[in-house]
């Protein structure tokens, strides 16, 4: 098994180290950054039509590319995708609410990573690899979980197929009340 960490230690402007001009510097390009991020939240805000057309299209193309990718069998393709289509507006809620909340800050972050000009391998981060060696699970303990996989994966195949039959009589309600 093996187990990686990220480090995640933000560097910090030590006054010892970096000349004054350099402090009023990083002291600038902070306000610059900060002064995108706040364009970035308007133009979201001012342009929340225009964010919504967006998502809507980017979730009728991968909702579509994520069932062919995932179900091959072609009944429940259809009827994922008439889900996919109706869960939508559920969707375009709550992307909305994610897009406004994160995406102005990640755009920002990419920017400002655009405009360093800084050497590739210098931005990136230690990742500490640690291996850790597992022993071997004994033969009845091989066993019992052997067959809780077995009886796992039986209630899944019933799960699957009682939410199949729950759908199609959803489908087949809707359709007869209209």
């Amino acid at each position: 098994m093996t187990i990686v960490r990220k480090n995640t230690l933000n560097p910090t402007v030590n006054p010892s180290v970096s000349p004054p001009e350099n402090l009023a510097e990083k002291y600038m390009e902070a306000e610059r950054m900060h002064d995108v991020l706040i364009l970035l939240q308007n133009l979201i805000n001012s342009e929340e039509a225009t964010v919504k057309l967006i998502l809507d299209c980017l979730y009728d193309v991968g909702s579509v590319n994520l069932i062919n990718q995932k179900l091959r069998l072609k009944p429940l393709n259809r009827v994922m995708k008439l889900i996919a289509r109706m869960s939508k507006p559920v969707f375009k809620t709550l992307a909305l609410n994610w897009f406004k909340k994160n995406c102005p800050q990640l755009i920002t972050n990419w920017l400002h990573t655009q405009v360093s000009f800084e050497n590739p391998q210098k931005t990136t981060e230690p990742v500490a690899i640690e291996v850790v060696q597992l022993e071997p699970y004994s033969i009845p303990q091989r066993e019992s979980l052997s067959q809780e996989i077995k009886n796992l994966r039986y209630q899944v195949r019933w799960l699957a197929g009682i939410s199949i039959i729950a759908i199609a009589i959803l489908v087949v309600k809707a359709t007869w009340l209209n």
